[in-house]
């Protein structure tokens, strides 16, 4: 007997990814925040807070929009305000278990009707995320064992499309041709692909270099950020269609050895402000020069955000154990970026295909150019 539409779209459908155990651990850690700060409750309203605090509920529609919905954390429960238009879906797809959904009509605030729900009701005002931003990002640092698990899967498979798509790249095809194909993979195993770039070896001054239809030629790279479940994945891969030359193997051996100190700094209880000093230091270390840091931002943590922060001198978040990195050096035609996380056992790579060529940089495999 053959099935209904109905039941084929649900059997075809999504299921909320969310696991209880993980999100009664967030809950607590927002209470805690609460009743840090002597307030009544918590309105969070951007793609960041609520995807993770929801656990991977997919809570926009344009990749460049604001959130279709806002979310109330009170002592009372977690009540949240969708429009009208979304709230089948969200309640079909996206809403975890335990959360009240609440609607709008398509042209209601929701942000003001988030605040007036729950057991404050008419009380005081919840407290806004921008007032809570450093204790909301410590929140998040430290990834628990669902959310770890998605992300490793999401992360794995990432790797496995670069190495997929490139070792089909040739000098003639183009980077267009090239990040087309990543993005259909990327789309085809449920991710959004949130950044994608890619530069020839005519091109390969520009850091962030967004594809053209300018051909590959003899060397290319190319650079993947993708997001499934809320959390972001991201890779930096490189290929070459030649031997390179020496000056290029130097400087790829050299990035390398900058990541490797990064990634010796990146211990529990080091601060990211101090993580940054030996960052600048490593690169004059490594023969790059002083002034390389300041040509593109070095990375940082991740998880939710593509990082959460860029460390810079002013970040003084404190590094803690199960929380997710990715750092990314990068010189003059190079640059080196996984997505790793720091384990009691070390930092664990999670971009990983091995497939890959690789080389160990101070005990860790690290990616070589793939040559073709």
């Amino acid at each position: 007997m053959s099935q209904t539409t109905a039941e084929t779209t649900s059997l075809a459908g999504r299921v909320a990814p969310a696991s209880a155990e993980d999100r009664a651990v967030k809950r607590r850690r927002i209470l805690d925040i609460l009743d840090a700060k002597g307030k009544d409750s918590l309105l969070l309203t951007t793609n960041t807070a609520l995807t993770w605090y929801l656990d991977g509920s997919r809570v926009h529609i344009s990749l460049a929009g604001d959130p279709i919905a806002a979310l109330l954390v009170d002592h009372g429960g977690d009540h949240l305000v969708t429009f009208n238009n979304e709230a089948g879906r969200i309640a079909a797809e996206e809403l975890p278990a335990g959360v009240a959904l609440h609607t709008v009509p398509w042209y209601g605030n929701l942000h003001e009707a988030a605040a007036a729900v729950g057991t404050a009701g008419a009380g005081a005002a919840p407290l806004a995320e921008a007032d809570i931003t450093g204790e909301l990002r410590a929140a998040r640092q430290q990834l628990l064992p669902a959310e770890s698990a998605r992300y490793a899967r999401l992360s794995a498979e990432m790797a496995v499309v670069m190495t997929d798509v490139l070792s089909t790249a040739r000098p003639g095809t183009t980077e267009f041709e090239l990040v087309s194909a990543l993005a259909a993979r990327v789309v085809a195993a449920g991710a959004e692909p949130l950044v994608l770039l890619c530069n020839g070896s005519n091109r390969s001054a520009f850091r962030h270099p967004l594809a053209t239809h300018s051909p590959l030629g003899r060397r290319a790279m190319a650079v993947v950020c993708a997001r499934r479940d809320g959390m972001v994945a991201n890779i930096t891969r490189w290929v070459r269609f030649d031997g390179g030359t020496v000056e290029e193997r130097d400087a790829e051996a050299r990035i390398a050895a900058v990541e490797a100190d990064i990634f010796d700094a990146t211990v529990p209880g080091a601060r990211l402000d101090r993580i940054f000093a030996e960052i600048k230091a490593a690169y004059t270390r490594h023969g790059f020069g002083p002034d390389q840091w300041e040509q593109h931002h070095q990375g940082g943590p991740a998880g939710y955000a593509g990082r959460d922060p860029r460390v810079t001198a002013a970040a003084t978040d404190t590094v803690v154990l199960n929380q997710a990195f990715t750092w990314n050096p990068s010189g003059p035609g190079v640059k080196i970026e996984d997505t790793v996380q720091l384990t009691a056992s070390g930092l664990q790579v999670l971009t990983v295909d091995p497939r890959w060529p690789a080389t160990a940089v101070n005990g860790i495999q690290r990616p070589a150019t793939l040559q073709l």
